[in-house]
């Protein structure tokens, strides 16, 4: 188990680390792709060390080597059985059952769970109880992606951390280091479609989210130009995460509003859409960007939240959309 924090992440291991006194529940909150997770298993680490040096976990007694090898009879995970599923009553309910028996190693014992959001409301209100008053020296570290998901009750039983996103040139820094073929200005690139997010960035790199991008830039022209169909568009894109084309869609219609308000060619965004962006905020009414956005915005938090929907019928619904934003 992988407990190296990031570069950008040493002030934010002080807040924790470097508490008198420890809480019983911390919520680390932020965008995802900042790091939360790294922190938080250098933290459940740090925690569960039975000689803790400068700070962090010492790497060789007992409790680090199980902690390594993710065999550390006091560290429960509370996850979604399936990823992008919710987490069950039950599943809180045998680990409330786990936290009430002895530490097997005498010290404390760490719950994580991940992603918080995914807890339903019946299984966060199982929780709430735990959270307030822990079983023997327990730690809760949650962590979140979507902080406004969460139920205030959740919220106000822990010590919140916000987990934000480095600078711009600390994250090009970063890409460049694990990516020493990248230009700077590949780097910005990339980070720019992954929201400023360098792991996000990395991920994307690794999904040739280049070649992607071209391909839905190539059809977002064919669309506009009636060289392909809504529907052929989404046959082509069945492939492409969902996720990403969202986050690619709900960007540009937050751009052509800020155009069509500003008239201001450098909120444009990445080059390769700047023409196309401008040709259609200039030309659509107002109301349509506004209603689209909120379109845009509504099904992306249905496509974060594993809603099922028919893909196809989706992306044709948003083509359909943006297609109408143009008069005839």
């Amino acid at each position: 188990m992988n407990t190296d924090l990031y570069p950008w992440q040493t002030s934010l291991w002080q807040s924790l680390a470097g508490r008198s006194q420890q809480a019983h529940a911390y919520l680390l909150h932020g965008p995802a792709g900042s790091g939360k997770r790294a922190l938080a298993e250098c933290f459940a680490a740090f925690l569960l060390c039975k000689a803790p040096v400068q700070q962090r976990a010492c790497g060789q007694c007992s409790a680090c080597k199980l902690y390594a090898a993710d065999t550390h009879p006091d560290l429960v995970r509370l996850e979604p059985e399936e990823e992008g599923k919710g987490i069950l009553i039950a599943s809180v309910r045998e680990l409330v059952s786990k936290i009430l028996q002895t530490s097997q190693q005498g010290g404390r014992k760490v719950v994580i769970v991940e992603p918080a959001e995914a807890m339903t409301i019946g299984s966060a209100n199982a929780l709430l109880k735990s959270l307030e008053e822990p079983a023997g020296s327990t730690v809760f570290l949650l962590i979140s992606h979507q902080f406004s998901f969460l139920l205030p009750t959740i919220k106000s039983r822990c010590v919140l951390q916000v987990c934000p996103l480095p600078s711009t040139e600390d994250s090009v820094q970063w890409l460049q280091q694990q990516r020493p073929e990248l230009s700077a200005e590949q780097c910005q690139t990339v980070l720019a479609l992954a929201s400023g997010s360098p792991l996000n960035a990395q991920k994307l790199l690794d999904a040739d989210v280049l070649a992607l991008r071209e391909q839905v830039v190539a059809g977002v022209k064919q669309l506009f130009k009636q060289q392909s169909s809504p529907s052929d568009l989404a046959q082509a894109w069945a492939k492409i995460p969902q996720e990403l084309l969202f986050d690619w869609f709900c960007q540009w219609a937050q751009l052509m509003l800020r155009y069509k308000v500003t008239e201001d060619e450098t909120q444009l965004g990445l080059p390769d859409m700047r023409v196309v962006l401008k040709h259609v905020a200039s030309r659509a009414a107002l109301t349509a960007l506004l209603e689209t956005q909120d379109w845009l915005l509504e099904h992306r938090q249905k496509v974060l939240r594993r809603v099922p929907l028919r893909a196809d019928l989706l992306l044709e619904s948003l083509l359909l959309r943006w297609q109408a934003l143009l008069p005839r």
